[in-house]
């Protein structure tokens, strides 16, 4: 994995850097009256640009972005929430392994460091709210990328630029709504295993005794056909019915119940505090260059934000109750030796694993699978949902022959796989 590293720190950089930031956000809106869909577009576009370069961890791009996104905390009457008063809370990694992350003290050599971005909105309720969504991606694409050419910048717009835009607007939006506190974060180190929000809750600048319950956002800047999921409904009872009471908005929405998924929530609740994840689904875009701002949905964000703002607005004034889920083992999640090149489509919720995309050059793309295709049959094995064709998967190696059953418009179609 190769970084940007933040190594000048002379006091004629510094400043420079400074009057070069305070010169880019000119052409940004800071107004609290902005149109909803006119306000996160500008916030997307800032963070989305090829300024930021991609916004990897301990990069000049990320501190770019975080330093953009405590202005506008500021401008929206947030309080720091951050180390020592500040709007920072400055971590750093020399164990760059997402499966096993090692935190170091600050300075240690050849140690990478990066700032979760926190701000209070302080109503003097019992307890707190936490909104939360990453606000770094992979830069040029050395890691993580599914891009097939050279180094390019990852703009990210919608992972996670969207998420970001979000939580601004819903702080604006609850300026008012004083039956809570609200805690707005914005992580770093997401995308290289939710590294800001593990260290948060290992190191909490707020006390979390006083939170009652975590939304995330991540991807949630392409709503389609009104489609959404939302993940982690099982980690408080009320969440089912919270969620279906404020759904006024006819969204199609798919649920998952565990707690433990791919972004910041996970680490909420495994410190046993009720939290849900919002996303809009995958698409060809995902960790490729051409996420960009022109493809974001903008009034389908603000449908988002209307439907979390009714259900802050149903939520009880008291401590959710916590449950723990029916989680993925993490011991028993296949590697993968061969891909099928297809993108899985995580809002469907029929039996089978419906394809949202099909990569070309790919195994799937060479027997002739198209979008749309649902994959019931794999292998010999009945497929029921997604979990069930990663195990099917995770079985076979580079070389195989294979069939595979789909339907296509209700009929089903036999193709020949070779990997």
């Amino acid at each position: 994995m190769e970084l940007i590293p933040l190594s000048r720190n002379s006091r004629g950089f510094l400043m420079l850097t400074a009057m070069m930031f305070i010169l880019s956000c000119t052409s940004v809106k800071w107004s609290a009256t902005d149109a909803d869909a006119d306000q996160m577009l500008d916030d997307i576009t800032y963070l989305a640009s090829n300024k930021l370069e991609g916004r990897t961890f301990g990069t000049r791009g990320e501190t770019q972005a975080g330093n953009y996104i405590s202005k506008r905390m500021q401008r929206l009457g947030l309080k720091p929430m951050g180390d020592n008063q500040t709007w920072f809370q400055t971590f750093s990694v020399n164990k760059p392994d997402p499966h096993s992350v090692e935190f170091a003290e600050k300075g240690a050599k050849d140690a990478k460091s990066g700032r979760n971005v926190i701000g209070f909105l302080d109503h003097g309720a019992p307890y707190t709210v936490v909104l939360g969504a990453h606000y770094d991606h992979l830069g040029y694409g050395h890691f993580g990328s599914l891009h097939d050419g050279g180094p390019a910048f990852h703009n990210g717009a919608d992972d996670n630029a969207s998420g970001v835009a979000l939580i601004l607007e819903m702080a604006q939006r609850l300026q008012t709504e004083k039956k809570f506190n609200y805690l707005f974060i914005g992580f770093t180190g997401e995308e290289n295993g939710l590294w800001g929000s593990n260290y948060f809750c290992k190191n909490p600048t707020y006390d979390l005794k006083k939170v009652t319950a975590m939304i995330n956002f991540d991807m949630v800047g392409r709503l389609r056909d009104q489609k959404i999921a939302i993940h982690g409904t099982g980690t408080s009872p009320v969440w089912a019915d919270l969620i279906e009471q404020s759904n006024t908005f006819d969204l199609e929405i798919t649920s998952e119940e565990s707690g433990i998924g791919p972004s910041d929530y996970t680490s909420f609740y495994l410190v046993d505090i009720p939290a849900i994840h919002f996303f809009t689904g995958a698409h060809s875009d995902y960790h490729k260059p051409s996420d960009d701002v022109e493809l974001i949905n903008a009034p389908g964000m603000v449908v988002i934000a209307d439907m979390v703002s009714e259900l802050i607005d149903n939520m009880e004034a008291e401590k959710l109750e916590f449950t723990k889920t029916k989680d993925p083992d993490p011991v028993s999640t296949p590697t993968m030796k061969v891909t099928l090149g297809v993108l899985p489509d995580y809002l469907y919720d029929g039996v089978g694993m419906r394809i949202d995309g099909v990569r070309e050059g790919r195994p799937a793309a060479v027997a002739g699978m198209e979008k749309g295709d649902v994959i019931i049959r794999f292998n010999g094995k009945e497929i029921k949902d997604i979990y069930v064709y990663m195990e099917v998967l995770g079985e076979l190696n580079e070389g195989d022959k294979t069939t595979l059953v789909a339907l296509r418009d209700g009929e089903e179609k036999e193709f020949e796989i070779q990997f």
